[in-house]
């Protein structure tokens, strides 16, 4: 039987995938039922991601790069630089990763994370050894450690500085660095001094170990406003202090000499996340303009290896130096990691120098957006290190996985999927029918393909940082953004397909308040806004989000309210088919009448202020699907008394309703499919006609019941709105196989419908 079901999915997945050519608010019912419908797809992104490292004794004292790889949960791995083989492998319980990982003289590696803000200790005798959680923070950013091997480390929100004496096992709070500043987000040491740098702007404190006295270091005087952002990078080498000021990609590398006390040089383009320990002669390395450097700190010389580092990103992840096993790199060799797992290693003697691959495993990516494409699969990006899946929305399958950038939001318009990627607010257009392209993240092996995706535009230079909301607007794809640190106000964008151009870009719609969602209707954009800029530690000056509505022909706002008091963000907002515009905000669901702009329907479910929702209406059964707060998946009819039915009892972040009517949900890294409700379950009575019929084709084979009040023509789902006839006669090819594992249908007529499928109009 199963040979059979595999033949027919082959029969199926064989034929063409595309055509040819205003009341107070009151709490409302909630149905308790949990429907049995969601299934889970799987996780379709998975890779690996590195950030913090180090490159330091390892078992059996041989010298590895340590880096721990972000995951549920994140993992401390050992990997022999001669092999690139992980020696050892520590889970990092309850934390989602790290960018904190430094050694000590006596031979620890410390780990400060994130998702649970721990700190953790590697020892060769106890191994991996949880130390707790320094007093109260939800991220600690950076460690160093001392001569005496006690450990420094900078935390958010709080801004707080701590150390842990490994001697008596005791944590000392520095507290708060600044009371204007919420992160400190690099730290290294020198003698009896920590250096901690912050943000907005980007100070360098010099803190006294004993007393905790701290002075700030005066701001290079060479700094623009957008070098300004953060102190991202502080290290210490030798009598240097190397402060690289901006952001995470390419930034001014500033050295301070601590003898003297001031700043002697500048050094553009450098990527983080540090410079190499000094080289017998004094000298570090570090990668500028996606090359590795010399650079000597006694005489400012910069001295060019020809080592390229190719991509978007090219951070270090753990650099230092190691002996190898190879004649080619004699003596000591400069090895470290990448943010995919790749080692690179380069010997100054020889100049042989080599990228390859290491053994860390990929882990789970949360999915940050996901949308149907052009072509009906479900595609989804993810956080942080991203990546770009396609999943077939009949079996499941992840059919395609590229590397690619953080998504905040995609969009399906006019054959094209649209994506919004972090950081600089960028927008990408993707074509599905041409091959993988992208020079940033993950170029074609093969020369001479175009940008696919393709970098269309981005508002870096508006200050923008996240393009979370995306929405057709006729021709046009409209675009909303989120700020930077420091920034409140997001932009309103129109982008002109057709041209290429921007046809509209307008920061400040709604004052200091950032764009999180829009829905387009006759003409007019409407928007969802939210207080908060895209980065946490910039201080909202508005108390409300609201909703705007935007004309598009005459380029000006027509009215702007707040239709949820109290509420930070609008995350989401759908028109049903009467025109109505529904939104959620907290644990609210409202509906405004866009000609009056006023609330006609509010239903209440809880008092959450979180900014965190989705709603998305469902054309093909008329109801509105969504999620509040981040919890659970529910259906709502627009038209009923408010009374909702949970689908799914889970966190649930991000949805998409597919052409199909299926419903699409991430839950974490997991992807959920809700499969609408056919025959008894929809109140309709069975289809009579005797023979199975697929759109307007007879198959000739009799119509058998597959249950109570329910035929073969009940679960053909011919009068949805198929984007393509291929997606539909795959939809009947995985029916078919599973009618015949039920010995509903025999194999020959599973294959007489599955042919009538394949003849008929149905999504043509």
């Amino acid at each position: 039987m199963k040979r059979s079901v595999v033949a027919l999915l082959s029969l199926a997945i064989a034929l063409p995938l595309t055509t040819p050519a205003t009341a107070g608010a009151q709490p409302a019912p909630t149905s308790d039922q949990v429907t049995d419908r969601v299934t889970e797809i799987g996780t379709p992104l998975q890779d690996v991601l590195l950030i913090g490292g180090v490159v330091a004794p390892g078992p059996g004292g041989r010298t590895v790069l340590w880096s721990a790889s972000s995951g549920a949960p994140a993992h401390l791995n050992a990997v022999d630089p001669n092999t690139g083989e992980v020696l050892a492998r520590y889970p990092l319980t309850g934390s989602g990763g790290s960018w904190a990982v430094t050694s000590a003289p006596d031979g620890s590696v410390y780990v400060g994370t994130y998702g649970s803000a721990k700190l953790f200790r590697w020892t060769e005798a106890g191994g991996l050894t949880d130390l707790g959680r320094p007093f109260g923070a939800d991220f600690v950013w950076d460690v160093a450690t001392d001569e005496n091997s006690v450990v420094y480390g900078g935390t958010s929100s709080g801004g707080s500085l701590f150390s842990y004496d490994p001697a008596t096992g005791q944590f000392r709070d520095y507290g708060q660095l600044d009371p204007e500043r919420l992160y400190v987000r690099s730290v290294d040491t020198h003698g009896d001094t920590i250096y901690a740098g912050t943000e907005n702007p980007g100070l360098v404190y010099a803190v006294d170990k004993n007393t905790g006295e701290r002075t700030a270091l005066p701001l290079p005087e060479d700094l623009t406003d957008h070098d300004k952002s953060w102190a991202y990078d502080v290290d210490v080498v030798g009598d240097h202090l190397y402060v690289r000021f901006g952001e995470a990609f390419p930034a001014p590398l500033h050295v301070w000499d601590i003898t003297a006390g001031r700043w002697v040089d500048r050094i553009e383009n450098v990527h983080g996340l540090e410079p190499s320990p000094a080289d017998t002669g004094g000298e570090v390395y570090l990668i500028r303009s996606n090359e590795l450097v010399r650079y000597d700190p006694a005489t400012g010389e910069l001295t060019e290896t020809g080592v390229p580092f190719t991509g978007r990103v090219a951070n270090t992840r753990g650099i230092g130096w190691a002996e190898l096993d190879d004649p080619d790199y004699p003596g000591q060799s400069l090895v470290g990691l990448l943010w995919r797992g790749q080692m690179f290693r380069y010997n100054p003697e020889t100049g042989a120098s080599s990228f390859l691959p290491t053994a860390v495993q990929g882990e789970p990516i949360d999915i940050t957006t996901l949308a149907e494409g052009p072509d009906g699969r479900v595609y989804t990006g993810g956080f942080l290190n991203g990546g770009f899946a396609a999943v077939n929305p009949d079996s499941g399958a992840i059919e395609e996985f590229n590397t690619f950038s953080q998504s905040e939001g995609m969009l399906n318009h006019n054959g094209t999927l649209y994506v919004g990627a972090y950081p600089d607010a960028r927008v990408y257009a993707y074509d599905p029918a041409l091959p993988w392209h992208s020079p940033e993240y993950s170029p074609h092996p093969e020369p001479g393909h175009a940008d696919n995706p393709k970098r269309l535009f981005d508002f870096k230079a508006q200050r923008q940082i996240r393009p979370r909301a995306l929405t057709g607007a006729g021709d046009l794809v409209a675009v909303g953004t989120l700020a930077v640190l420091g920034e409140l106000a997001g932009v309103l964008a129109l982008y002109d397909p057709a041209t290429g151009e921007l046809v509209t870009s307008e920061r400040g719609v709604v004052t200091d308040q950032g764009i999180e969602a829009l829905a387009y209707r006759d003409g007019v954009l409407y928007g969802g806004t939210t207080i908060y800029s895209g980065h946490s530690a910039t201080p909202p000056t508005q108390t409300e989000a609201k909703v705007f509505a935007w004309s598009v022909a005459e380029g000006r706002k027509l009215w702007e309210f707040v239709p949820a008091p109290g509420k930070p963000t609008i995350p989401a907002l759908s028109f049903d088919d009467q025109g109505r515009l529904w939104g959620v905000a907290g644990q609210e669901v409202f509906a405004v009448d866009v000609d009056t702009a006023e609330v006609t329907v509010r239903h209440s479910y809880g008092s959450s202020t979180s900014s965190a929702g989705s709603l998305e209406y469902n054309p093909v059964d008329g109801l509105l699907y969504g999620s509040l707060a981040g919890r659970t998946l529910f259906s709502l009819d627009p038209d009923g008394d408010g009374e909702r039915t949970v689908l799914a009892d889970r966190a649930v972040g991000h949805l998409a309703v597919h052409s199909s009517g299926d419903v699409y949900a991430s839950s974490g890294s997991t992807l959920l499919r809700y499969d609408t409700p056919v025959c008894a379950e929809s109140g309709t009575a069975p289809d009579p006609r005797p023979t199975v019929v697929l759109g307007t084709v007879d198959s000739g084979v009799t119509n058998h019941a597959t249950g109570p009040d329910c035929t073969v023509n009940d679960l053909i789902r011919d009068d949805r709105p198929w984007s393509h006839h291929g997606l539909f006669v795959a939809h009947v090819g995985v029916l078919a196989a599973r009618l015949v594992e039920e010995r509903v249908l025999t194999w020959y007529e599973s294959v007489r419908i599955v042919a009538a499928a394949a003849r008929s109009d149905v999504g043509r």
